[in-house]
């Protein structure tokens, strides 16, 4: 029954992510699968690692196929170039049995998501707190609270 509640759960967070939340969420994905094949192979359960490696280069096809080439410019030319690494030295990892490779492709992953939050947040204009300053001496002691900004 937890099974079926949180597929369903998931399902919804997907239907209802707006495109930049579903962007998030496929390198996620990808990160997660890509770190449990890592994992696998090194239990040497290769059943698990070919799943979790499938996952993870399906989910990197779909970020690549989802880029817009006309509207995305030099960015998405640079990401295409991206995913089309990580595909091809996924896969000569898997075959060579590189985990450093697979240890690369996840940092790469998770700067490209770190990345992705950045452009987000800020697109979305959420407030991002500033570093606190302790004031200098004789200061009122107004001016001891947090500054935000937008």
């Amino acid at each position: 029954m937890y099974e079926n509640a949180l597929k369903s759960y998931q399902q919804t967070n997907v239907i209802t992510a707006n495109p930049a939340r579903l962007v998030l969420l496929c390198y996620d994905g990808a990160v997660s699968s890509l770190k449990l094949a890592r994992d696998s192979y090194v239990a040497k359960e290769y059943e698990a690692k070919g799943k979790a490696l499938q996952k993870t280069l399906d989910i990197i096809h779909e970020l690549n196929a989802s880029l817009d080439m006309q509207k995305g410019g030099g960015i998405a030319v640079n990401l295409r170039s991206i995913y089309t690494y990580l595909t091809q030295a996924l896969t000569e990892a898997d075959l060579k049995k590189d985990i450093e490779m697979f240890d690369n492709g996840i940092r790469i992953l998770q700067e490209l998501e770190s990345a992705w939050k950045e452009i987000t947040c800020r697109a979305a204009g959420e407030a991002r707190p500033v570093p606190y300053t302790l004031p200098s001496a004789g200061a009122k002691s107004a001016a001891l609270s947090q500054a935000w900004s937008a």
